[in-house]
């Protein structure tokens, strides 16, 4: 028999569910209305003077070729990220899901870097990479490379992806590792009995069955790489060298809080939102037909 939760009061579920709502509304619904109302509006620096210009400030965005640039990088960033953080996870959570001593250790060890904020991640991996005092960038220029990602715009773009897919493989992992002890050891051992090496076992058996979980990882991923790594980027390189790191999140900052255009950084924050959830669909329109359930 199902149980069914009963609440003798009609007010009590409502109760129960308005500091969500409230939250929800209060920190996410009401500051995209404002963007909205912003993004047609003409301000100048001081806040003293508003004026509507319908939609002007999208215009000026289109005819911007800086703006097109942070685009691309944007898609470059998100896809290398999601990418690397992918693989490495899967990786690492297939190694970890091996009868190995000492096992519990390793994953928590892996899980830990989650838990370090976007920003400390960028001190991190400037301490190590920085290309005087980095620890790192002292065998790069024993091995011969010319590490200087302050004035090497490419340099700069790879230390950023490198840190960013850092952060999230620790989540990634999480979920792998979840999904793969999911799998059902029959199938495997039966696949095995078939005569199916290990490589094969994984791409016909463990990788379909772990379809869901790549897919809801990456609409994740994507969605980190376009809004969480602007700490990173602001932490190591501020946009720099010039605007080769420049992504749109950051773009929204810097054209808002530092060049005091609000309606331009309001347009670019809606049209933002508006790219990534028009993003997010055509991965549930596209990709999900190829998951397995």
């Amino acid at each position: 028999m199902q149980k069914q939760a009963i609440f003798q009061a009609r007010l009590l579920p409502y109760v129960l569910v308005a500091p969500q709502l409230a939250i929800v509304l209060i920190f996410f619904y009401w500051p995209a209305l404002q963007a909205v109302i912003q993004s047609f509006l003409l301000q100048d620096a001081f806040g003293l003077s508003t004026t509507f210009v319908w939609f002007e400030n999208y215009l000026e965005l289109f005819r911007d070729p800086s703006y097109f640039a942070a685009i691309v990088r944007t898609f470059f960033f998100s896809f290398a990220i999601a990418v690397s953080s992918l693989s490495f996870a899967l990786l690492l959570a297939v190694m970890a899901d091996k009868p190995l001593r000492g096992s519990i250790l390793y994953r928590t060890l892996l899980i830990w870097p989650y838990a370090v904020a976007p920003p400390v991640v960028g001190v991190l991996w400037i301490f190590m990479l920085h290309p005087s005092l980095g620890v790192l960038s002292r065998y790069l220029r024993a091995m011969g490379v010319d590490w200087n990602p302050l004035l090497d715009g490419d340099q700069a773009a790879a230390l950023i992806i490198l840190a960013a897919a850092w952060k999230q493989i620790s989540y990634n992992f999480l979920f792998f590792l979840a999904g793969l002890q999911a799998i059902p050891k029959s199938v495997l051992e039966a696949a095995a009995i078939d005569g199916a090496r290990p490589m094969r076992r994984f791409w016909t058996v463990t990788f379909p069955l772990l379809s869901p979980t790549i897919f809801f990882l990456l609409v994740v991923n994507i969605v980190y790489a376009f809004f969480d790594t602007f700490g990173i980027i602001d932490t190591m390189t501020r946009g720099g060298p010039g605007t080769s790191t420049v992504t749109l999140v950051y773009k929204v900052y810097s054209d808002g809080l530092l060049g005091g255009n609000l309606g331009s950084s309001a347009a670019q924050s809606v049209i933002l939102m508006v790219m990534v959830i028009v993003l997010t669909g055509i991965q549930f329109r596209f990709v999900e037909r190829k998951v397995t359930y």
